[in-house]
């Protein structure tokens, strides 16, 4: 009988757990500090999948273990919304999501002495307008302090989500079809 290798999970975002927890794979966390800043020019896809790789390398995976990196950006207008620095941040970008169509992107990685292997995951998110009063309500829950884009799809910032195409577990975090597709490409035979 063949070992399986052991996975790291290179993020301790409780998202990412609860879906790779889902998936019933046996995994440890592992806290690293990667720069997410983006490069001059950098273009939001090029940025995720960098960022991925970056995080994956820096969990260092040795012989027998995999680490798997992800990170998500949220893209309006060609340009990415991170996490709101205050309330008048998160009322800003709730604004310029009220309405509309906006796309999010996650870069997953897996790593491992030997390679890594990259995927992208792309949805498009349309939410229904958005009043300031219901923006300065959803600030003052506290949910969107630390989320890209100032929402959670999974939270209270659901209810502004009109429709969505794509991949929903991409916008929490973690797109399941395509990390699954890498971990089996690794040998991990996740449902095979």
């Amino acid at each position: 009988m063949s070992m399986l290798p052991i996975l790291h999970l290179a993020s301790t975002s409780p998202r990412r757990r609860e879906i790779l927890a889902a998936l019933n794979l046996d995994f440890t966390v592992v806290h690293v500090d990667v720069d997410e800043t983006p490069l001059v020019d950098e273009v939001p896809d090029d940025m995720v999948l960098r960022l991925a790789v970056a995080k994956a390398e820096a969990a260092a995976p040795g012989p027998g273990h995999l680490s798997l990196g992800a990170d998500t950006a949220v893209v309006v207008d060609g340009r990415i919304l991170g996490k709101p620095a205050d309330e008048a941040d998160c009322l800003t970008m709730l604004a310029a999501l009220s309405g509309r169509g906006h796309r999010v992107v996650t870069g997953v990685a897996l790593g491992s002495a030997d390679f890594t292997r990259t995927v992208l995951s792309e949805t498009k998110v349309y939410f229904r307008k958005i009043s300031r009063d219901e923006a300065l309500a959803y600030w003052q829950s506290g949910e969107p302090r630390d989320k890209a884009g100032a929402y959670a799809i999974q939270g209270l910032g659901g209810a502004f989500v009109e429709r969505i195409e794509g991949s929903y577990s991409g916008v929490v975090g973690l797109p399941v079809f395509e990390t699954v597709a890498l971990l089996n490409e690794a040998g991990l035979g996740l449902m095979t």
